[in-house]
């Protein structure tokens, strides 16, 4: 394993960067990323970067998963043009490094469910999405639960539900001349934790879950 993930380093590093350095001797961002890639198989290296990963999106503060700016692997666009590497974008990565980091989804679940003999049941969601830009910046926005992917429900131990409503209106208001299915939702009770699904080079997922 460590003689493939050296093998793995030179492919990537030379083709963004034209320069190869041994695994050892890289940050642990270039791991995470080797590892990320590979589908963190078993291996001394790649079991301690995925518990660096993990450890960044457990509260608190929630980090950037992968942080790639830690990585020597980018460059400037003018670096590119410089070697003759047209196909860098504004955060000096290429698109087959890219892809790995943009892979990576992560929602930040804060969800109650409160049962009142007035109200019936209640649900309050701060639920947020966290999304790194075309620079490569990483930050945080609104979000729900139950419109999340259905990746995110069954992570969470959720289920998925129809969303019925009516698709046939009636003459007169309340008369529904038919029902039907408009699409699904995610359903479960209280949650809180952070949930992440990657991608590896050959487009498996892998989730993780870590509530708090």
């Amino acid at each position: 394993m460590r003689r493939n993930l050296r093998y793995t380093a030179l492919a990537i590093a030379t083709g963004v960067a034209g320069v190869a350095q041994p695994v050892s001797a890289y940050p642990i961002d270039c791991a995470i990323l080797l590892c990320l890639a590979g589908g963190f198989p078993p291996s001394a290296e790649c079991s301690a970067a995925k518990a660096v990963m993990i450890r960044r999106i457990t509260p608190w503060p929630i980090e950037p998963p992968l942080q790639l700016w830690n990585c020597p692997m980018g460059m400037s666009s003018q670096v590119a043009s410089i070697i003759g590497t047209v196909d860098v974008g504004a955060d000096g990565l290429t698109p087959d490094i890219r892809q790995y980091r943009d892979g990576i989804e992560i929602y930040h679940v804060i969800r109650y469910v409160t049962y009142s003999r007035d109200e019936g049941r209640t649900v309050t969601d701060h639920t947020k999405v966290g999304k790194y830009d075309a620079v490569g910046a990483f930050s945080w926005h609104g979000s729900n639960y139950a419109s999340g992917p259905a990746w995110l429900g069954d992570a969470t131990g959720g289920r998925r539900e129809p969303i019925i409503t009516c698709v046939n209106g009636g003459d007169s208001a309340g008369d529904c001349g038919g029902y039907g299915v408009v699409g699904y939702e995610n359903f479960a009770g209280s949650l809180r934790g952070v949930a992440m699904r990657t991608k590896d080079y050959l487009n498996n997922d892998h989730v993780t879950w870590a509530p708090y």
